[in-house]
């Protein structure tokens, strides 16, 4: 059971439980499910139930007992345990999880994560005229737009020469419309320094990565081709992910899930749907940025090994794990999209 999946399976367990009559409330639309914080247990846990007691006129521990009748023995859920005021701490079976989460991201591509339909909102960005604050608008907004929501951005004094170098769109130049717009204002560039110097992506991303109260340093170890860099680890690890397919091909053999033992790889990969929810909703590229570093660390160490070597014959596991080094591809790629950078298939 993927993220997702469990996401879904939550709501379900909602909807149950009002059709029971056990809980009088609207269903949500959205269940967030996250690594268990100080206290918790299991693989996720969810604080659904302290959403749901107000309305329900309940506490959040008896919502969450509800919910737990619902929760546990549905398939993929080894386990439902409820800590503090009501977070549900659930377990869930690891190996099928797992190859789940792999054949999820293989079956969704770059689009993993993203929203399955939109989710009625409407957001207006408004940037003042400062090419950081434009760059960091314009990726909020794919951002917002990949979990479902409707987006204009607005810009003052907009300039047509970033939109050549740096890949900046905008729907309105000058005054904002007459909805109140969100205010996107993150520290400027230091005057001096030129994004465009580096070049499209390398500029993107010098903007990008850091948080949005930290000024960006702009300079060429955004090219640098080393591990010092952080964008040249996620472009190679993406490379070499998308090398490892093209070279199986080669060798006759393809991609299938099956149980591999990468726990840090898969817990990134697993955390990306709820890191494209935060970083939407903070409008913070910056925690997507920071993310697909993450994967790109745990996937290198890894990725040597998808192959066969000497004369290995190509096996189940081979195949395992090449289906996860094309999802680590996948969602590298998607990751790179949502922030208007190239993902080369050769670095």
């Amino acid at each position: 059971m993927t993220p997702v999946e469990l996401s879904r399976t939550v709501l379900h367990a909602v909807r149950r439980a009002v059709d029971a009559g056990e809980l009088s409330v609207a269903v949500p639309t959205r269940a967030v499910v996250a690594p268990p914080g100080p206290g918790g247990c299991g693989d996720y846990a969810t604080g659904i139930a302290l959403q749901l007691a107000r309305p329900a006129g309940q506490t959040p521990f008896r919502v969450a007992e509800v919910l737990r009748s619902y929760l546990v023995g549905t398939d993929g859920i080894t386990d439902v345990v409820l800590t503090g005021p009501g977070f549900l701490n659930i377990s869930l079976d690891r190996a099928a999880s797992d190859v789940g989460l792999v054949a999820e991201i293989l079956r969704r591509g770059d689009r993993y994560g993203h929203a399955d339909q939109p989710d009625g909102r409407v957001v207006q960005l408004h940037c003042p005229h400062d090419l950081r604050a434009v760059v960091v608008a314009e990726a909020s907004a794919r951002l917002l737009r990949s979990q479902g929501a409707l987006v204009r951005v607005s810009a003052e004094g907009f300039e047509d020469a970033w939109t050549s170098v740096l890949g900046v769109t905008v729907d309105a130049v000058g005054h904002a419309p007459a909805e109140l717009p969100v205010n996107v204002r993150p520290v400027p560039a230091h005057g001096s320094a030129d994004p465009m110097s580096v070049g499209r992506d390398a500029g993107r991303w010098a903007l990008l990565h850091p948080a949005a109260g930290d000024r960006p340093r702009i300079g060429d170890e955004h090219l640098v081709q080393r591990e010092g860099n952080p964008l040249f680890r996620v472009r190679y690890a993406h490379a070499r992910a998308r090398a490892a397919a093209r070279n199986a091909a080669g060798l006759g053999f393809t991609a299938a899930p099956g149980p591999v033992a990468e726990r840090d790889l898969l817990a990134a990969l697993a955390d990306h749907p709820r890191v494209l929810a935060a970083a939407a909703d903070h409008r913070a590229p910056d925690r997507l940025a920071r993310h697909l570093v993450t994967v790109a660390d745990a996937a290198l160490p890894f990725l040597p090994t998808v192959l066969p070597r000497g004369g290995e014959k190509p096996s189940a596991a081979h195949r395992a794990r090449l289906a996860l080094a094309e999802a680590v591809g996948a969602v590298l790629a998607g990751g790179l999209a949502l922030l208007g950078i190239d993902a080369p298939e050769h670095l």
